[in-house]
């Protein structure tokens, strides 16, 4: 049995190590995210987890509430006079962008495959959205600046997006396990989950907003403290009454971010915050892998990896953005940005608490994908920005 000054000196030692790492990254181009995720496979072993669906439940919990730091963090940065320009792109690549990811993704699955329609689709949707942490942390981490507003596209993009992606997610699931329900069903329960979740936002937005105006606190540490609860009550009520939660987060936050009522040290407390749930969320990825049997599926996670990459990722981008006056060197840095990260780990869990048979074969894909995709796209941002000629000094 593991006693907790042992626990507490590995969670030590790898927080100590990655804050280390986090300079080297800077310089090697990989996030140093990616390495918290071999050592969660590193210290993985059955003998110390149970793989069941009463522990994927807790890592869903405990998932959960790190996407919502994450998320509500990400409204918080959002700069609404930066984003102004760009609203448009942004919006459509995190709506109607995440949607011809999933079904085109789901659809060569399929084609090429031979799996079932719904499972492939259901994986399409897990791994439709890029990931707003790894974005922020690529581009802060690298100093990287690019020409015509597309670091903020991309950021507007990644924060915006998963809301869309949970919703297929779960409407998937829930067809997979009740198949009598009807498409029109799930479609008008899809829209009104986005739609309250919009409601939501802005009511939590509003309130939020007054509340910090006039709460007037004497300990100012404990402003920090408010926004989480303001987050997690958001969250909760939102889910509670049928809306998207994660959205109502997202535009909470960035109503209360733009509301310039807070301190900056609030905003970097949450940077700090947020930074910490990525590293659960991908360290529990490491750790929950079954690494007995993760390497039968690699080839197909590979395969998947390539789909997503070289053909869903550009037709979804240069399709959502035809009615937009872009360059072809443009869509092509924005196709090949398509980063994953945290949040289709939270998503993978989903289909293993429900107990849908192709569970595990999804999470091991997660898993792989998760690595290609923070590997190779995150390590080559800034070379193929380079070569797009699309770096720039200001």
């Amino acid at each position: 049995m593991v006693t907790i000054q042992i626990l507490l000196l590995t969670i030590g030692f790898l927080l100590l190590t990655g804050v280390l790492l986090s300079k080297l990254s800077s310089h090697i181009g990989v996030p140093t995210l990616i390495v918290f995720l071999l050592l969660g496979l590193f210290f993985n072993g059955n003998n110390l987890i149970s793989h069941s669906i009463n522990v994927y439940t807790y890592i869903q919990y405990i998932s959960t509430f790190a996407l919502i730091i994450i998320m509500f963090f990400g409204g918080l940065d959002t700069n609404t006079k930066k984003m102004r320009p760009i609203i448009g792109k942004g919006t459509a690549l995190a709506t109607i962008g995440v949607l011809i990811t999933a079904i085109s993704t789901g659809l060569l699955i399929n084609y090429f495959m031979g799996v079932n329609i719904l499972i492939s689709l259901l994986i399409g949707s897990i791994i439709s959205s890029t990931d707003a942490a790894a974005v922020f942390s690529i581009f802060k981490s690298g100093k990287i600046r690019l020409k015509n507003n597309l670091a903020e596209i991309l950021e507007l993009e990644s924060g915006a997006n998963d809301p869309m992606a949970y919703v297929l997610t779960i409407s998937l699931i829930d067809l997979i396990i009740h198949p009598t329900n009807t498409i029109e069903g799930i479609i008008i329960l899809f829209m009104k989950s986005l739609v309250l979740g919009g409601i939501f936002g802005i009511i939590s937005g509003k309130l939020s907003t007054k509340l910090i105006e006039n709460v007037n606190l004497s300990v100012k540490g404990l402003y920090p403290v408010l926004l989480i609860s303001v987050a997690t009550l958001t969250f909760s009520i939102s889910e509670l009454a049928g809306a998207n939660g994660f959205l109502a987060i997202y535009i909470s936050g960035i109503m209360i971010g733009n509301a310039k009522i807070s301190d900056e040290s609030n905003l970097t407390f949450f940077e700090g915050f947020a930074w910490l749930m990525q590293v659960i969320m991908f360290l529990v990825l490491g750790l929950f892998v079954d690494y007995k049997t993760i390497f039968q599926d690699i080839w197909f996670s590979l395969t998947l990896a390539m789909i997503l990459i070289l053909i869903s990722r550009p037709i979804s981008v240069f399709t959502t953005l035809m009615p937009f006056k872009m360059s072809f060197r443009e869509k092509t840095f924005l196709s090949w940005t398509g980063i994953k990260g945290a949040v289709p780990i939270v998503f993978a869990t989903y289909p293993l608490v429900a107990g849908i048979p192709q569970a595990p074969t999804i999470f091991h894909i997660v898993f792989f994908i998760t690595i290609i995709s923070v590997v190779l796209q995150g390590g080559t941002i800034k070379f193929v920005a380079r070569k797009l000629d699309l770096l720039t000094d200001k």
